[in-house]
């Protein structure tokens, strides 16, 4: 099993997908991994010879920048924006959406489900016993 950035490659999958289990790592990152690193993005990853794996965990770290540090850059940006009081951290301190979605209607994940006596009232009259 091939374990690169701290995380287990499923495989069963082809390494492009596969390699989008990392965290930073999308479709087109992951292919152009891949050809940086001389290996067949279309190869299974249960198939990749160790030496294959090696070239990939270089390629991914001469780029940098994935799982736990990308994590971390992420959280430290948005607590700067949070706390020199911008727009987007007033609405992630809020865990309102960020990025312009509107929330009159909508925005559910972000809000989480409705409150209020309409909602109340629609849960009881859904409920027939």
């Amino acid at each position: 099993m091939a374990r690169i950035a701290g995380v287990d490659l499923p495989p069963q999958k082809r390494l492009w997908i596969g390699l989008t289990s990392i965290y930073g790592i999308g479709q087109a990152r992951a292919r152009r991994l891949a050809a940086k690193a001389g290996v067949d993005h279309t190869k299974k990853i249960r198939d990749l010879t160790e030496d294959e794996v090696n070239h990939i965990r270089q390629a991914i770290e001469q780029e940098g920048r994935v799982e736990g540090d990308l994590r971390k850059e992420i959280q430290m940006n948005i607590r700067r924006l949070i706390e020199i009081q911008a727009y987007r951290g007033i609405r992630h301190r809020r865990n309102l959406p960020v990025r312009g979605q509107r929330t009159h209607t909508n925005a559910r994940t972000r809000k989480g489900p409705r409150r209020g006596a309409i909602a109340a009232k629609k849960k009881t009259v859904g409920k027939k016993g």
